[in-house]
Formats: structure tokens, C-alpha cells, sequence
């Protein structure tokens, strides 16, 4: 008796092939051709956009498209620049000290953290091979177990699709293993992160389901974009940071010192470097820089001492040698600078403009750094 089948079109093996084939087609090359399409502007100073912190794709194609001579310098929202404009970053005044506009570039991402960054250079990271690095060590990742991670208390965090999925444990993240697996998935099958760029660059972060359904601004609150044509939000042009942030810069309400008085009482519960998975993330992470052929300098601090009370003071300055003393034992370059004055810094770790442009010139100024940058 002859198969009876409920559905009219059938495939047979050679169609199913030629299927299977366009879609592998398409896997390959569609982020490759979309890289090609896609209007993509950087120019001096350029940072990844606040708005494109998550943008992973966006980052490791930025990186691939530094010159080869710019030496890079990677870490979270300090090297980032939280409170000042791309102009008044540690890559700009290090540019200036050096008379080049591209001698250093800004390769910073908001809320990064070590596990995160040791996530982002591992798999997004690639094209940082044979670079001249400039790494920055910030202490306050280790504050506290929850800054840490360490803690048992379920915590939500910045960059969860950076850390370590299933090793090292990271006890507060709690994700399940579908996600888990989706991130492993994504981190290897490129089309799956230009996915996630299309959704960053496009669809304000969302999935296409989520954009169609969010709500909008009026009473009652509707769906505006149900019935806009998704194709329509693909414009092929990478949206830059606004010219004029009211977030950051000098005209900034943000943009102050953390104290009039500059004198703090804050103590914090500086986690020990042997147990704590920040530092360990850090330290594979120059490990892997090293493996990968980069000349890494690594910049710690300087923190902001002034917010400190007087006894939490020479728990962190122990911490800081420490640290100190690990990266020489194991041979990088290091660098841990005097703190700066107190009314240049916003918060404990972040500096105002003419912070970043004083810590630049005193960095410039080191004969670690200038034996670091003559080095071929």
C-alpha cells in the first residue's frame, strides 16, 4: 500500500541538500556581507557607544579595523570614560602626550568587569593578537563579594552573556542551562551574534518579537510597532554617541567632583586575592594576552583613596601590592600610579576630565611606560 502524506509538498534528498546548503550559505556569509554593507564610522577618539555596550559583534569588528601600529587599551568604564566625552578619556590625553592622533585606542566597554573582560578578549578578541596592550587593573571589582561575584545571594549583573558559563562556577549567577547553552552557542556560531547586532543596532536591544510588542508612551499605552515593517528599521548605518551627551563632559550635571570636603568614611570589604574570582578571571586573562603575542603594561588604579576611612585605607594599599607583586613575579610590565587629587575624581574610581589628562601625563612620564612603548 502506497504512503499516504498529509502534506502536499515533499522534498526529496537531493532537495533536502540544496536546502541545508543555502542555509549554511547564508550562515557564513551573510555577517561577512552585511560587514561589507553596513556604514560603520570611528575616526579619532571613537569609543563604542553607551547605547552599543552589548554589541559584541560591533566590538570585535572594531577591533579588526584598528591600524596596526595603535597600541590598545582595554578595561571596563574607567578606560571606557564613565563621566567625560570621548575627548577627555585616558586614550585621548595618552594621544596627546604622544603628538598622534591613533597612538593609543580606546578599546574600553561600559560595565565591563574581569570575568566579563576575560569573556570578551577570549571569544570577541582575536584581532588584539600581536598588539601593543594597555590593560587596566581597577581594585573595585574586589570591594566587596558582591562586587566580586563571590557572593552565595542570587545578583543580576552588566555582560552575563561575557562571564564563564559552566567553569569557573560563578555562584550569584543563576542563569539555566537553555541560556547557558544559547550563550555557548552564540559566542561560536558568528551568524548568532550579528543576530544580536541586527537586534542592538535596530530594534533597541530587543528580540523581533519583543519589538513588535513593546509598548508605547501613550495612555493607554499601545503597541506602535506592530504594524511597522521590521525591513524598514534596517538602515546598513551603525549609530554613533550623541555629539552633545547630557551625561557626560564639563557641561554635565555629572561631571563634579565625588566631595567638596575631600575627606571620606566609606569602607569596603576588600575581598582576598586568593579567593576572589575577579582576580583569578584577571589573571587568566593577561595569561591569555601574553599566549596571543600582545605586550601588555598593566595600569593599576590609581583608586581614589580620598573616599576611603583611614583604617580601610592600608587593606586596599596591601591589595595593591600585592597585585604589584604578582605581575612582575610573572613578568608584565606594571604601573601603579599615585593617586590623583581628590577633586579630580567623580566617584571611587572614575576621573573627571582633568583627571584622565593628569594621569596621563604622569604615565607618559614613566620610564616603565616609555621602555613598554619604544619595545618592537
Amino acid at each position: 500500500m502506497e504512503t499516504v502524506f498529509v502534506n502536499e509538498l515533499r522534498l526529496t534528498g537531493r532537495q533536502w541538500l540544496l536546502v541545508g546548503g543555502i542555509v549554511l550559505a547564508f550562515v557564513l556569509l551573510a555577517p561577512r556581507a552585511w560587514k561589507q554593507a553596513e556604514r560603520f564610522d570611528t575616526g579619532p577618539d571613537y569609543r563604542l557607544p553607551y547605547a552599543l555596550s552589548k554589541d559584541y559583534w560591533l566590538y570585535e569588528r572594531r577591533l579588526g579595523e584598528i591600524p596596526a601600529p595603535s597600541a590598545v587599551v582595554i578595561g571596563d568604564s574607567v578606560v571606557w570614560g564613565e563621566y567625560v566625552l570621548p575627548d577627555g578619556t585616558l586614550s585621548h590625553f595618552l594621544n596627546q602626550a604622544a603628538g598622534r592622533p591613533d597612538a593609543f585606542v580606546n578599546a574600553g566597554v561600559n560595565g565591563l568587569f574581569p570575568l566579563a573582560l576575560e569573556g570578551l578578549a577570549e571569544h570577541y578578541g582575536g584581532a588584539l593578537r600581536n598588539r601593543k596592550v594597555i590593560l587596566h587593573c581597577n581594585l573595585l571589582w574586589m570591594s566587596s563579594p558582591k562586587a566580586d561575584l563571590s557572593t552565595k545571594k542570587e545578583e543580576r549583573f552588566n555582560h552575563a552573556r561575557l562571564v564563564p558559563q559552566f567553569s569557573p562556577r560563578i555562584p550569584c549567577y543563576r542563569a539555566d542551562a537553555s541560556e547557558r547553552l544559547g550563550v555557548v552557542m552564540e559566542r561560536n556560531l558568528p551568524v548568532l551574534s550579528w543576530v544580536n547586532h541586527l537586534q542592538c543596532v535596530s530594534f533597541n536591544q530587543k528580540s523581533l518579537p519583543d519589538w513588535t510588542l513593546e509598548q508605547g508612551s501613550g495612555d493607554p499605552p499601545g503597541h506602535p510597532n506592530a504594524y511597522k515593517n521590521p525591513l524598514a528599521q534596517l538602515t546598513l548605518h551603525v549609530p554613533g554617541a550623541p555629539a552633545l551627551d547630557p551625561e557626560r563632559g564639563p557641561t554635565s550635571a555629572r561631571h563634579k567632583p565625588w566631595s567638596t570636603a575631600g575627606e571620606g568614611t566609606t569602607r569596603f570589604e576588600w575581598v582576598a586575592l586568593d579567593a576572589s574570582l575577579q582576580w583569578a578571571a584577571f589573571q587568566r586573562l593577561t595569561r591569555l594576552l601574553r599566549e596571543r603575542g600582545n605586550d601588555v603594561l598593566v595600569v593599576v588604579g590609581p583608586f581614589n583613596e580620598h573616599l576611603l576611612a583611614g583604617e580601610n585605607r592600608a587593606p586596599y594599599r596591601q591589595l595593591c601590592d600585592n597585585i604589584a607583586v604578582w605581575l612582575k613575579e610573572n613578568r608584565f610590565e606594571c604601573i601603579v600610579p599615585e593617586p590623583l587629587p581628590s577633586a579630580l575624581y567623580a566617584d571611587a574610581s572614575h576621573p573627571l576630565t582633568e583627571g584622565y589628562r593628569v594621569l596621563a601625563q604622569r604615565l607618559h612620564t614613566e620610564a616603565t611606560f616609555q621602555q613598554w612603548k619604544s619595545r618592537r
